[in-house]
């Protein structure tokens, strides 16, 4: 029998499940995400939190057929290939006039709101692309935010017919229980979406509070927990520079002790966790397996995790990139 295939003649039915995280606006990697939806038949697709890309790249419109980007100027038939780019990169781009641009120099605003809009059409795009997909399927396809992103996304995903909002709620997924948030420990970044651990913690333990059996319940948690495998990442100096030793960097772990505690305490089948890139890999915290699939979005490299469910137990478990 193959690693995933599901046994016949039997009560015990296998649940398998793709999730992703991180995918900072990359149009490459959330399509790749649905197209491994279907290869591998999972029965639901979970996407863990940053949805946000980092970066807005001002296009300025000179006249003539010709554009500046980033000190470069273009002509208006190489347009197409350089937005393709910026996008590859997970990047948001946006057309201004010269006027618009110093106006945007001059005004935080009005760069927010250019990000608004190019994340907002962005998702939209990203919810079409996926009802088009998946329009012969019933496979559900459940979305957080992370830290990086504003929360106004989630009205955007509520839109959607076949992307459905994760945090605030449990989700059932066969006989298994799911519930998401996308708050993480507090970072050297102010994100959006950051909480102290202590705080962190009382959110967390009110969202378990909701279940009917933690030991059958999937944590859809953007924050790894603490002094895991999921959760190295660079050590940072009063710069926010890599700290650098023996010319290798130091690396030190970030994850949230809040999230460790509750898993601890209750024990669910299963963590799926993100936010830190550079830390994939999996865990055990007492019975109950954890996992971070990692984040390549700016080299359009997916990085997934198939999860079997069968029973009370993580059947298997795989690692995806692509």
């Amino acid at each position: 029998m193959g690693l995933f295939n599901r046994k016949k003649n039997t009560d015990m039915k296998q649940v398998k499940l793709l999730f992703t995280s991180d995918l900072h606006g990359s149009d490459i990697v959330f399509k790749k995400f649905l197209n491994a939806g279907k290869m591998y038949k999972a029965d639901a697709l979970i996407i863990g939190g940053d949805l946000a890309g980092k970066a807005l790249v001002p296009i300025i419109e000179l006249g003539n057929g010709k554009y500046e980007i980033e000190g470069k100027t273009i002509e208006s038939s190489d347009l197409n290939s350089a937005i393709k780019e910026i996008r590859d990169h997970g990047n948001y781009y946006t057309i201004v006039s010269k006027e618009e641009y110093e106006d945007m120099l001059n005004d935080k605003r009005k760069v927010d709101e250019k990000f608004k809009t190019a994340m907002t059409d962005v998702v939209r795009n990203w919810i079409k692309i996926a009802e088009e997909k998946y329009k012969d399927n019933k496979i559900p396809i459940y979305v957080n935010l992370g830290n990086d992103d504003p929360e106004y996304l989630f009205d955007v995903i509520e839109e959607s017919d076949i992307m459905t909002k994760a945090e605030g709620k449990v989700l059932q997924i066969e006989k298994y229980e799911m519930i998401s948030f996308g708050y993480v420990n507090p970072t050297p970044w102010n994100t959006p979406r950051e909480m102290p651990e202590e705080k962190l913690y009382e959110a967390l333990k009110k969202e378990v509070s909701k279940l009917s059996d933690t030991s059958m319940a999937i944590y859809n948690f953007h924050a790894p927990p603490y002094g895991s495998n999921l959760d190295n990442a660079p050590l940072l100096d009063n710069n926010l520079k890599p700290v650098v030793k023996g010319g290798e960097l130091v690396f030190t772990h970030v994850g949230s002790t809040s999230v460790r505690k509750v898993i601890e305490e209750t024990q669910p089948l299963l963590g799926l966790h993100g936010h830190i890139h550079e830390s994939r890999g999996f865990d055990k915290i007492g019975r109950t397996i954890v996992l971070n699939p990692g984040s390549e979005y700016g080299e359009g490299i997916l990085h997934a995790a198939i999860v079997v469910l069968e029973g009370d137990k993580v059947k298997a478990h795989q690692f995806l990139l692509g």
